[in-house]
């Protein structure tokens, strides 16, 4: 996708990310409103300021020519008082104009982008797997926080000053153009100027934004994958590489930050002397045109004032621009994901899933995560409601694949999913989901209490219902003796549990769900052999008159299995029913009776 190389050519990016802010700016319509409306009376109140130092200087003027030509001077004091009231009376109305444009536009803005992140943090939950398998979490982070930031920043630091700006500008252009005419064409001469140079600029500006955003983004993502793998990293003692990719990441974001700075200061600064050269220009024509007659002293002040306050919206335009370029490249990053579609959704007639006895089958399933590389060829299992079934086979062989079908994390290409008759694909995302429960090889908890963690599994659970679901896990016991019982709040992934209490918090968040369909996918690799016969009676517990996938290549965690079904390649090489193992064999005593 080609990149908006200068400010004209992101105005089309900044119009996508407008129009698809659209529903949130149409909700702070009246906010939005009133901050105009007193922008418009901040900007009558600027171009009306300079009046009575006009009126002031110009009575003065002519009541010491009158002195001079020995005649009553008109009543200056009258003239100074009007003007002194006046000035305080529109410097205040400015000032509150001015305050109420900031508050009302600035409040307005931050409830369109704080909207903006909540349904960009509830897109990324709806965007398939396949997504974010390939996409950095880092970067989708730094999306949701630092892209958003920055737009609410420009939106508030710049984008709302801009435009003030430019009706400003506008206004005073057209009072100079009425004042004389032959000035204002004058001041006119400094505009392309102006525009060559900051076109060029803004150019490179664009460029650096781009690179300084993705480089953020890499740098966010180096961060959390590193963070979060804080165990193998020095457990490898990867430390000095870590920081050393960490250090030049952050050394290039540095140097493309200072780049940007320097390119807006130095724009800034050409801006600084074509309005010196405009306003000496025009003291020297105007002052001529005062001695001819053609204007009065006053205004003359009030040319050189507008023309002083016309120039700093040209300086800032300078300044905004560097900021709108780094919105417009913020903008599409964030627009470029809400625009992504998920690839597993609801049908238009997908109805709500009754509640499942637990008959699976699927039917001619193939699967492919790379268009030609097939990962399930062909699948056909039928597995009645109640059976518990081991998946076994090499890594790599489909076994997770297969099961993710079930909870359609992805749809098959081909074929079918149906449990009790009902094509998973014709049933809500949502009412499939919560009746199938899953525990995965790693514990993935959250950085919340234990009884949050279990609850997790039923929105709406009580007390009872946690305690009960933790007592099936084996669960209970070790929770009562933690520093706060279940309100202990738990590391970040349940890094301050056992591998065996993360798995068995993991189990009772399962168990909550009352699912008439279970999955264990490497429920039991890493444990010890005393925490695996644990996890194994809580399993067993838990599985008890349900249909239970237990997906393994290890052939110790597929004991007590009614059937044992082997994947390979994506295809079902074997299928049988090994002699009965009893409850009261250890995984590794039921594993010898799957092959002899």
């Amino acid at each position: 996708m080609t990149r908006p190389q200068t400010l004209r050519d992101a105005a089309p990016a900044l119009r996508r990310t407008l129009h698809r802010f659209r529903p949130h700016v149409r909700a702070e319509l009246r906010l939005l409103l009133g901050g105009s409306a007193a922008l418009l009376l901040e900007v009558a109140m600027r171009l009306l300021e300079p009046w009575p130092l006009k009126y002031v200087l110009d009575g003065v003027i002519a009541a010491e020519g009158a002195t001079l030509r020995v005649e009553q001077p008109a009543d200056l004091r009258t003239v100074l008082l009007v003007a002194t009231a006046g000035l305080v009376a529109i410097v205040a109305l400015r000032a509150l104009a001015a305050y109420l444009m900031t508050i009302q536009l600035a409040l307005a803005g931050s409830r369109i982008l704080t909207r903006v992140r909540g349904e960009l943090y509830a897109h990324l939950h709806t965007l398939s797997m396949t997504f974010h398998d390939t996409s950095r979490t880092g970067d989708l982070v730094t999306r949701v926080t630092g892209d958003v930031g920055r737009l609410q920043e420009v939106t508030v630091t710049a984008a709302l000053p801009l435009v003030g700006n430019v009706v400003t500008l506008t206004g005073m252009f057209v009072v100079i153009a009425v004042l004389d005419w032959q000035l204002a064409l004058l001041v006119g001469l400094v505009f392309p100027a102006f525009l060559l140079t900051s076109v060029r600029l803004t150019r490179r500006i664009s460029a650096v934004s781009r690179g300084q955003r993705q480089a953020e983004g890499a740098l966010a993502s180096l961060a959390t994958e590193s963070l979060g793998s804080m165990q193998v990293v020095q457990a490898y003692s990867l430390e000095r590489q870590m920081q050393s990719s960490f250090g030049r990441s952050s050394t290039k974001s540095l140097k493309d930050g200072v780049k940007s700075k320097k390119l807006s200061a130095g724009l800034e600064r050409k801006t600084d002397v074509l309005v010196g050269l405009a306003t000496a220009l025009v003291l020297y024509v105007g002052a001529t045109r005062v001695v001819a007659g053609a204007l009065t002293p006053g205004e003359l002040v009030v040319f050189l004032t507008y023309l002083k306050t016309a120039f700093k919206p040209m300086r800032d335009l300078a300044k905004y621009t560097a900021r709108l370029a780094k919105a417009a490249a913020s903008g599409e990053r964030i627009v470029d994901v809400l625009d992504t579609r998920p690839e597993v959704t609801d049908r238009p007639d997908a109805s709500p899933a009754p509640a499942f006895v637990g008959h699976v089958r699927f039917e001619g399933v193939h699967m492919s995560y790379v268009p030609g590389q097939p990962v399930l060829r062909g699948v056909d299992l039928d597995v009645p409601a109640g059976q518990r079934i081991a998946v076994v086979g090499p890594s790599g062989a489909g076994k997770s694949t297969l099961v993710s079908l079930l909870t359609r994390l992805r749809d098959p290409d081909r074929g079918r999913v149906l449990v009790d008759g009902l094509d998973l694909a014709d049933l809500t995302l949502e009412s499939v989901r919560r009746q199938i429960a899953i525990v995965l090889q790693e514990s993935v908890l959250f950085a919340v209490s234990a009884w949050e963690n279990i609850a997790f599994g039923l929105p709406g659970a009580t007390q009872e219902q946690v305690e009960a679901a933790a007592r099936l896990a084996g669960a209970h016991e070790f929770l009562l003796a933690l520093p706060d019982g279940y309100d202990t709040v738990i590391g970040e992934r349940g890094s301050t549990l056992s591998g065996g209490q993360r798995q068995r918090i993991a189990i009772a968040r399962a168990a909550i769900r009352d699912a008439a369909i279970v999955v264990f996918d490497e429920a039991l690799a890493g444990l010890d052999r005393d925490t695996e016969q644990e996890v194994v009676a809580a399993l067993a517990r838990l599985t008890e008159g349900r249909t239970t996938f237990v997906i393994t290549h290890d052939l110790e965690a597929a004991s007590g299995a009614e059937r044992v079904v082997r994947l390979e390649d994506g295809i079902i090489t074997s299928d049988f029913r090994p002699r009965r193992a009893t409850r009261s064999r250890t995984p590794r005593q039921a594993s010898r009776a799957l092959t002899e």
